[in-house]
């Protein structure tokens, strides 16, 4: 299946190909619809007008409509099957262009979630202070090297501290996990 949406117009459509029934039309253009406010979230109002325009050219109960599409957005992105989000009950060229769609979006979405993420848990300030252990009642623990971080987080619009301390072996994998998801946020700038 090929279907191709007008771009900007806020209409989409299928392509006049014999092989694209009534039906797989209006999966395309409810898939382009669906991933183009998935990508554009705030564009609420332009999303509902579209399913308004949908439901009313297509013949179909907007409650209706609306109760299909908050299915599919809350779907699970279920890891490890070959096609994201794909309802099960899809014809395979139904499920193939959802699977199209997904991985042309999929940069976008991801892009956004990490946003989200980030501003919903920022981190405003670390402190750190490395120790070794004098004394204790272990005697294995005597001479270990810990450090004591304090995070201040930004949750909403409520800062909080966040106490932790890690042996120099734990420090170092936090470190590495840190290295990590600098590297994943760079390849997303």
């Amino acid at each position: 299946m090929h279907c191709t949406r007008i771009a900007h117009t806020g209409h989409m459509h299928g392509t006049q190909d014999a092989h694209c029934t009534d039906g797989a039309r209006q999966f395309c253009a409810l898939t382009d619809v669906l991933f183009r406010f998935l990508t554009e979230p705030k564009e609420v109002e332009r999303f509902l007008a579209q399913l308004s325009d949908f439901a009313s050219t297509n013949k179909i109960s907007l409650g209706a409509l609306k109760s299909i599409v908050k299915s599919v957005l809350l779907v699970p992105s279920g890891k490890g099957r070959a096609r994201p989000c794909c309802p099960t009950r899809l014809s395979e060229e139904k499920a193939s262009y959802f699977a199209e769609q997904w991985k042309l979006n999929s940069p976008a979405l991801t892009r956004l979630a990490v946003g989200q993420t980030l501003m919903i848990n920022q981190l405003v300030d670390m402190e750190w202070k490395f120790g070794v252990t004098a004394g204790s009642s272990e005697l294995e623990k005597v001479g270990s090297i810990f450090l004591q971080l304090k995070l201040v987080i930004k949750k909403g619009g409520q800062m909080e501290n966040v106490y932790m301390e890690l042996t120099l072996p734990q420090f170092y994998s936090f470190l590495h996990e840190m290295e990590r998801v600098k590297t994943s946020l760079e390849s997303f700038s």
